[in-house]
């Protein structure tokens, strides 16, 4: 009897756990920026992940700190979203807001948004300090370190490419601005994109493009891990219940 006690209190911890664990890996969605790691010297295309998590209220405003280790010099347009851009003494971006000209990401909702730049010869890591606003007034500061409840995205600089002359791109979109090399952002610090127009028009597309290949290669590579804990749930709860009946 007291081993049956025993194997029927592992089980329950056994189930309690793998639940846990399950529920642990959906809610712990940060904001993220990808690509992950990238050559020193290179110019890239960073694309910002922003899921909005908060119950009963939307995402409606994401501040980016640029990493001194590189410089950006465009931002893509967003339809639905406008942007303001802080630079400091030399022009150099320092900061990105994006603002949500409606009512923003629900909780089930996430977005991309997208710049281009080029990185610093001597860069060892980028880290991405991000600011989210809820329309309630919540702020949920991105910019804690490794192993923190809420870290900053860090993207892991590799030695230059041999033979690279330091045009490598994050993504087909990024070959594109590149011919023209490093150029300033134009005329002011704000930038609104344009409902409707083609440049606005092709540049949705294209993040929504993009955003549904992520999303489908994230869905393609967590899918067998989903099912193997809940195989393994279900075995234990079914293990739980099938030593109940044996005590009855």
């Amino acid at each position: 009897m007291n081993m049956k006690i025993k194997m029927k209190k592992l089980a329950v911890a056994a189930t309690m756990a793998v639940c846990l664990l399950m529920f642990a890996g959906i809610a712990s969605a940060h904001v993220t920026v990808q690509p992950q790691e990238v050559p020193a010297g290179s110019y890239q295309v960073m694309s910002v992940r922003v899921p909005s998590e908060e119950k009963g209220t939307t995402t409606v405003k994401i501040q980016v700190k640029v990493p001194d280790q590189i410089k950006v010099s465009r931002v893509e347009p967003k339809v639905g979203w406008k942007y303001t851009l802080e630079k400091d003494a030399e022009s150099k971006i320092t900061s990105i807001t994006w603002t949500a000209d409606g009512t923003g990401l629900s909780e089930t909702e996430f977005t991309d948004f997208r710049v281009n730049g080029k990185v610093a010869d001597d860069a060892k890591e980028l880290v991405w300090k991000a600011y989210q606003t809820y329309a309630n007034g919540t702020l949920v500061e991105w910019v804690g370190g490794d192993g923190a409840d809420k870290p900053a995205s860090v993207t892991m600089v590799t030695a230059a490419e041999a033979g690279s002359d330091g045009h490598g791109h994050g993504s087909s979109a990024g070959a594109a601005d590149n011919k023209s090399g490093d150029t300033s952002v134009s005329s002011g610090d704000t930038g609104k994109a344009e409902t409707g127009t083609d440049s606005g028009s092709a540049g949705a597309a294209e993040t929504a493009a993009d955003t549904n290949a992520n999303a489908g290669d994230d869905y393609n590579a967590t899918l067998p891990l989903v099912l193997s804990i809940v195989a393994v749930a279900l075995g234990a709860i079914a293990l739980v219940i099938s030593l109940t009946r044996k005590k009855r």
